[in-house]
């Protein structure tokens, strides 16, 4: 949800710390608030403090740009009374802040009242006052039948447990899993996500031991809150979110995906498990062309060549065949058509030839096995497995994926989006403040690490080669591009980060690993994903030596992770959907290298083009160019 001017906020307990920050901050950019408080002192301060900043959006406007409202959050029908005066004012409700919050001065097993005004009061205000305010506020929203986003203010003490207060750690903990559990919320139009900050410096925090904040890093800035809240409002994607902000690591989001997938439950199928068919029928053909590997060689010319070859009938009960319609091309195919990639002595690895081509494909599903219900036929699919450099190509239907469009976006997702994504989640652990190098980043994967290091909230530097490379980088929003034609990475990495870069996405190897290893910050993850400049020698693939590599990454506490999507599979789907919804809502582009590769038989030349260092974006095939015009006029 983008912030404009005539927009409305009501914000609970708006008069003091973070609520006072964010009413202010709503009115800078001319938004209509209410404030919610129960000091009518400070209330009408932080009101009048609103109405002078909007005065620079709105002239005469026939209402108050900001309006205060006396509410103890824990007396039933107050808060509702509250949500009622905001909208009779202003006619809706845009954006709901729940963040009045109290803590007890006397540990609750000391506590020898019946917790009247102490205890169970916070419990009140911190917690059920949040869910009634939430409840509230999402009926508003729906009932207008226009989008909302609720942000509840919880605490880092409701992420781990803070020794001096149980009932506020417990409050907030309740918090944090109310509001993960309102995710489903998004269908109908209200996101509601929570904000977890360390120590603040407010009147409530200013009682907590000093000892205790200084251990942290000490008091965050109240900008640090401010732009966490924006971040959570402004990004359609978070729904159930929990930002969690700390002086120590900045902001990232809690839990991680790697612990959310130690409880979650796949209790659904994925959205796009069948398709529906709306693509033409398929002729099953008798003879298909396909791109074989005869040779090992690191040169896929010399190892490969072109066979028609009959259709194997009938279909096994659990494959599927598909009709491919693209494929997409990547710098390791020389690595499988020189057996690199085959376990086994190099007798053992001859011994399996002729293979198959190509690892990564979409196109549509002509037929299936008697065994396979969950894959229909005319289905649009992917495929990352031996064989996409073909008209046709029989595979186990438990490996498809079910995709929206057999579009060559799509293939650019496959090896390289899912590369990117899984890798800066798994080995990266990639968080967000943080400074991203990504190497050839102009590649097919080059261009996916970028964005998502990005759309996480991170610095990102990009090297390449060449003024078009370095103009596509900066459209996608680098902060830093190293032409390395005209500057030396080196240089600049030295001058400008001197501190060093916290996460490295490396494919280039031989110097550029050297080069990078170096640069590494202290805590920092270098992550192997390829090593494209030693792939074609006159040798072919020839290891390196890395002389120290043991004694640099001990002295600064550094992680060097290799990572191969093969390993990964089980992440596949949950990380393509999530690209592809990136991709469809616009927060993602996906470019294609302009040169055409038309036919099977051209898949070589395009191995070839992409070895060359022209590319720019993912190089890809059409497999059938006729069948592609069809599908562009569905």
């Amino acid at each position: 949800m983008e912030l404009k001017p005539g927009m409305s906020a009501l914000v609970t307990g708006g008069a003091s710390g973070i609520g006072k920050a964010l009413c202010i901050a709503f009115a800078q950019k001319g938004l209509f608030v209410t404030v919610v408080d129960f000091s009518e002192q400070n209330g009408r301060e932080v009101t009048s403090l609103v109405q002078k900043e909007n005065k620079k959006f709105h002239g005469d406007l026939g209402v108050p740009s900001a309006i205060f409202v006396k509410c103890d959050v824990s007396v039933e029908g107050d808060l509702a009374a509250a949500f009622a005066k905001h909208v009779d004012t202003y006619g809706g409700l845009d954006i709901c802040i729940n963040c009045a919050g109290i803590a007890n001065l006397t540990l609750v097993y000391d506590d020898i009242s019946d917790g009247t005004k102490t205890w169970r009061h916070a419990i009140n205000v911190n917690f059920v006052a949040v869910i009634d305010g939430t409840r509230i506020a999402s009926q508003i929203m729906r009932s207008r039948k226009k989008p909302g986003v609720i942000i509840n203010i919880g605490s880092a003490a409701g992420l781990y447990p803070m020794f001096a207060d149980p009932i506020y750690t417990g409050t907030k903990g309740g918090v944090v899993m109310f509001t993960r559990s309102l995710a489903p919320l998004k269908r109908h139009g209200v996101r509601v996500n929570v904000l977890c900050p360390e120590f603040v410096q407010t009147n409530m925090a200013e009682q907590i031991n000093q000892k205790i904040v200084q251990a942290t890093g000490g008091f965050l800035e109240m900008d640090d809150i401010i732009n966490g809240a924006f971040e959570l409002i402004k990004d359609e994607s978070k729904a159930g979110a929990c930002l969690w902000i700390t002086k120590r690591r900045g902001m990232e989001y809690w839990p991680s995906a790697e612990e959310q997938r130690k409880y979650l439950l796949n209790y659904t199928k994925s959205k796009r498990t069948v398709t529906k068919n709306v693509f033409p029928s398929i002729q099953t053909p008798e003879f298909y062309e396909k791109i074989v590997v005869h040779t090992l060689s690191h040169n896929f010319r010399n190892a490969t060549r072109l066979d028609r070859v009959r259709l194997r009938l009938p279909i096994e009960p659990q494959s599927a065949l598909v009709k491919i319609i693209y494929a997409g091309v990547n710098a390791s195919d020389v690595n499988f058509s020189s057996g690199r990639y085959f376990s086994g002595s190099a007798k053992e690895t001859a011994a399996r030839l002729p293979f198959d081509a190509g690892f990564e494909a979409v196109g549509i599903v002509a037929s299936v096995g008697d065994a396979v219900s969950h894959i229909k036929v005319g289905s649009p699919v992917a495929l990352m497995t031996f064989g996409s450099y073909a008209e046709f190509t029989m595979v186990p239907a438990k490996h498809l994926l079910p995709v929206p469009r057999p579009d060559p976006e799509v293939v650019a997702m496959l090896t390289s989006g899912l590369t990117a994504s899984i890798s800066l989640e798994k080995a990266g652990q990639m968080t967000s403040g943080q400074v991203v190098l990504v190497t050839a980043a102009a590649g097919g994967t080059g261009q996916f690490a970028v964005q998502l290091a990005k759309l996480a909230g991170n610095k990102v530097v990009a090297t390449c080669g060449g003024e078009s490379k370095a103009a596509f980088l900066a459209s996608l929003g680098v902060d830093r591009v190293i032409n390395y034609q005209h500057e030396k990475i080196k240089d600049v990495l030295k001058k400008e980060f001197p501190k060093g870069v916290d996460i490295i996405y490396e494919s280039v190897g031989g110097e550029m690993f050297d080069l990078c290893l170096n640069a590494l910050a202290v805590h920092g993850r270098l992550i192997v994903i390829g090593m494209i400049s030693q792939y074609q020698g006159e040798e072919g693939w020839k290891p390196k030596n890395y002389t120290g590599l043991c004694e640099k990454i001990l002295a600064k506490s550094q992680t060097v992770a290799g990572f191969f999507l093969v390993q990964h599979a089980h992440m596949w789907q949950e990380h393509l959907d999530k690209l592809f919804e990136l991709y469809a809502s616009g927060k993602l582009k996906v470019s294609l290298d302009p040169k055409k590769f038309l036919g099977v038989a051209s898949a070589v030349d395009a191995v070839e083009y992409l070895h060359s260092g022209k590319s720019v974006g993912k190089v890809v095939v059409c497999i059938d160019p006729a069948y592609s015009q069809t599908l562009a006029r569905l």
